[in-house]
C-alpha cells in the first residue's frame, strides 16, 4: 500500500524507518521530510502541510491509502478533516479531537468531566486578571502558567516567585505568545517525576505502546532553558506493572470512553504526559501525536508491524490486534546546534555517518545539499540504540555520537543518569 507521512523532524524519521520495514508498504512519501527520511521513502517538497487541498490532491494522485500526520499543528488546523472528507484514511484526529492539544482549557475541562486525575486549575483572560492574582495567591510555589493554545512548545512557565508569576501572567495575556496566550491556564504544581505514555486508538479500542522518559532542559542535571527534547529512555524503570495498571484504569480507559461520550471521533495517537506522584499517576497534558524525541526510542522498541496496526485503526478493528515489545532498553541522545535553543547556525556540513555502528540515526534538523548533509535546525540528529539494559544502550549511543561531527555540535552527557536509583532497587 501507499503511505504518506507528514512532517520533517526526528519523530517523522523514526516513523519512516518503522513504516519502511513493513511488508505492507509499497511506496512511502514523506512531506517534506529531511536528509534522513529520504533513505526510507520519497521526500515531497513544494507542498505545505497547511495547504490541505494540495495535500489531498497529492494523496489522490499517488493512490495513497493511509496518511500519517506527525506534528500537531496540521491536526489542530483540520488536515485530518480534509483527508477524511476525501475518504482517505488518516492516523491523526480531526480538529475536534486535536483540541485536546490545541487548547489546554479544553483538555482540563475534559479531564475534570471524565474524572481523570490532574492538577487543580483555573483559566483566565484579560477580563478577570484580579481573580487570577487571587488564585495564584492561593497556591504554593512553584506556579505553573500555560498558554491555552499552541505556542511551539514554549507556552509553559514554571516560576518560584509570586510577583514574577503575576507579572508573567499579564505579559502572556498581553500577547507574549500571540493569540495562544489570550487565555492562560494556571495550575497547581505537581511534584514527582515525569514520563510519557503513548496510546494508539481507533476511537473505541486502544493499544498502549512503550512508555518513555525524555529530557527537556538544555543543560546537564536538568538545568537551563527548555528545548524540544535532548534525549529519551524506554522503558521507564519507575513505571512498573502496578503503576501502569493504574495508568490504564484511571487514565487511558476513561480518556477513550470520554471521547466516545463526548462524540469526538478519534483515530490516531494519544500522547499522555504524566507525573508519577509517589506512585500515583496524574495527567499533565494531552498531545494528539507521538512525542519527539520519544518516538526515537518507542519505534525501535516495537517489534510488531506498525503499518498493520495503522490499517486496523483505519478499519475500526484495532480490538483484533496486540503489540509485541522488545525486552531490550532503547536510549536516544539528541545532538543539537551550538546556541540552541537560542540563536544557532544552519548549513554546517556533517560528517562521520559511515563510521556509525550499532545505533540508528534519526535525522531531525538536517538537509541534503550538493556538498552533503548539513544542519538545518536546532535539534539536528538523534542517535538511538538498543541494549540489554540502559547502560549498554547508552554506551552505544554515546560511542556513535563521537563519530558525528559538525561545527558547534552539543549534546547532554547525562541522559538517563537520574534513573540509576530506580534500577538499583
Amino acid at each position: 500500500m501507499n503511505i504518506l507521512l507528514i512532517g520533517s523532524g526526528g519523530r517523522e524519521c523514526a516513523l519512516a524507518w518503522k513504516i519502511a520495514q513493513s511488508p505492507l508498504t509499497e511506496n512511502l512519501y514523506i512531506l517534506p521530510g529531511n536528509a534522513g527520511t529520504g533513505e526510507y521513502g520519497v521526500n515531497v517538497e513544494g507542498i505545505n502541510a497547511s495547504d490541505h487541498e494540495s495535500v489531498v490532491n497529492f494523496a489522490q494522485r499517488h493512490g495513497v491509502d493511509i496518511v500519517v500526520v506527525g506534528p500537531e499543528e496540521p491536526l489542530v488546523n483540520g488536515l485530518a478533516d480534509a483527508l477524511s472528507a476525501a475518504n482517505i484514511k488518516t492516523i491523526g484526529p480531526k480538529s475536534k479531537g486535536a483540541t485536546l492539544e490545541g487548547s489546554k482549557q479544553f483538555a482540563k475541562e475534559f479531564m475534570i468531566r471524565h474524572h481523570i486525575p490532574t492538577a487543580r486549575y483555573e483559566s483566565f483572560t484579560t477580563t478577570n486578571v484580579d481573580k487570577a492574582d487571587a488564585f495564584l495567591e492561593s497556591l504554593r510555589p512553584p506556579y505553573v502558567l500555560k498558554a491555552d493554545g499552541l505556542a511551539a512548545g514554549k507556552g509553559v512557565l514554571i516560576l518560584n516567585d509570586l510577583a514574577e508569576a503575576k507579572s508573567e501572567l499579564k505579559q502572556m495575556l498581553s500577547g507574549k505568545f500571540g493569540t495562544a496566550s489570550s487565555t492562560v491556564v494556571i495550575e497547581e504544581y505537581l511534584s514527582g517525576i515525569e514520563l510519557s505514555v503513548f496510546v494508539l486508538t481507533d476511537g473505541k479500542s486502544y493499544i498502549i505502546m512503550p512508555e518513555a522518559k525524555d529530557y527537556k532542559r538544555i543543560g546537564e542535571g536538568d538545568t537551563g532553558l527548555n528545548t524540544g527534547g535532548m534525549g529519551a529512555v524506554s522503558p521507564v524503570p519507575f513505571a512498573g506493572t502496578e503503576f501502569m495498571k493504574k495508568v490504564e484504569e484511571r487514565i487511558v480507559k476513561p480518556t477513550v470512553i470520554g471521547l466516545q461520550k463526548d462524540n469526538i471521533p478519534y483515530k490516531g495517537f494519544i500522547f499522555i504526559g504524566l507525573m508519577n506522584c509517589n506512585g500515583e499517576p496524574m495527567v499533565i497534558e494531552y498531545n494528539v501525536r507521538m512525542g519527539d524525541p520519544e518516538t526515537e526510542v518507542v519505534m525501535p522498541s516495537i517489534e510488531s508491524d506498525i503499518v498493520d496496526l495503522f490499517c486496523a485503526v483505519g478499519e475500526n478493528r484495532l480490538s483484533e490486534k496486540s503489540i509485541v515489545v522488545s525486552n531490550n532498553t532503547c536510549c536516544t541522545v539528541m545532538m543539537v546546534a551550538g546556541g540552541y535553543p537560542g540563536s544557532y547556525n544552519k548549513g554546517d556540513l556533517m560528517t562521520g555517518f559511515e563510521k556509525v555502528n550499532g545505533s540508528i540515526l534519526f535525522h531531525a534538523g538536517t538537509k541534503l545539499t550538493d556538498k552533503g548533509v548539513v544542519t538545518n535546525g536546532g535539534r539536528v540528529i538523534a542517535v538511538s540504540s538498543l541494549g540489554a539494559n540502559k547502560d549498554e544502550a547508552l554506551s552505544k549511543s554515546y560511542a556513535n555520537v563521537e563519530h558525528i561531527q559538525y561545527s558547534g555540535r552539543y549534546f547532554r552527557r547525562d541522559i538517563g543518569k537520574d534513573l540509576d536509583k530506580y534500577y538499583q532497587k
